[in-house]
């Protein structure tokens, strides 16, 4: 069994969870259980959003873990998306007078994120939340229309929560892993969409990760990231909290 949950764990790491879509469901006891993460659908048809769903056995310990930290994180600034959120192990250090929670979940897409959004996120009231997601949507052929709109749901519900709750959303930085390719054109269509949510929503601001972590050519900058050409080295995350910092400076002024 731990040998057939670590293979499952490295198609994560590498990418490769992303060719195909896999759904999964916690067991029916804890959908029932008093006080815990709702379980994930059974059905891709029962799931909020556009596009592909999957679920892996992480996942739900992830949010569970999640469930158990909600009481002393709240009010912080909340990181949520994938595994490029989830790698951020210095976020703390790395924002020493922000305090911040962690809610990212390795080889989550868009529609997963859509679907815990209010537990994981919302729930925690947030003072600022910041969104990366969007490079598994890629690699599972997902249309960036679809991943569009569901970080649009995502605003929307975050408005409904709080109407003057401020919203980062990043664009999604490159990748060249070989056995989890993608297209770069809908790569350029998603990070075109993505931008474009700033002109659209109101209280939402975008932070340009694309082109600060690619070369020139629009390939990866080597320097940035790990040996998969996936995730994020130390200094893809430096150049990360560069490119937040002055965003998130003056949100947090505004809202004291």
């Amino acid at each position: 069994m731990l040998t057939r949950y670590l293979a499952v764990w490295l198609l994560v790491l590498t990418g490769l969870a992303g060719l195909a879509p896999v759904a999964a469901a916690q067991p029916a006891q804890e959908a029932a259980a008093v006080s815990g993460p709702t379980a994930y659908p059974s059905e891709a048809s029962q799931w909020p959003g556009k596009g592909v769903v999957r679920v892996f056995g992480w996942m739900v310990d992830n949010r569970r873990e999640f469930w158990r930290q909600r009481e002393h994180e709240r009010g912080r600034v909340v990181f949520a998306g994938d595994s490029l959120v989830a790698g951020w192990r210095t976020l703390k250090q790395d924002f020493p007078s922000v305090p911040v929670a962690n809610r990212g979940i390795g080889g989550d897409v868009s529609r997963g994120l859509l679907f815990r959004f209010q537990e994981d996120v919302l729930d925690l009231q947030p003072t600022t939340v910041v969104i990366q997601i969007g490079t598994n949507d890629l690699s599972a052929q997902q249309a960036p229309a679809d991943t569009v709109s569901n970080l649009v749901a995502m605003i929307e519900m975050a408005r409904r929560h709080d109407r003057g709750l401020p919203i980062v959303v990043c664009t999604v930085p490159p990748r060249a892993h070989p056995q989890a390719p993608i297209d770069p054109a809908k790569w350029r269509e998603l990070n075109a969409g993505i931008r474009a949510l700033a002109d659209r929503q109101a209280g939402v601001s975008v932070v340009e990760l694309a082109e600060p972590l690619s070369a020139p050519d629009g390939s990866i900058d080597p320097r940035y990231f790990a040996t998969d050409r996936l995730h994020l080295s130390a200094q893809g995350y430096e150049r990360w909290k560069s490119a937040l910092e002055p965003v998130l400076a003056p949100l947090r002024t505004s809202r004291r």
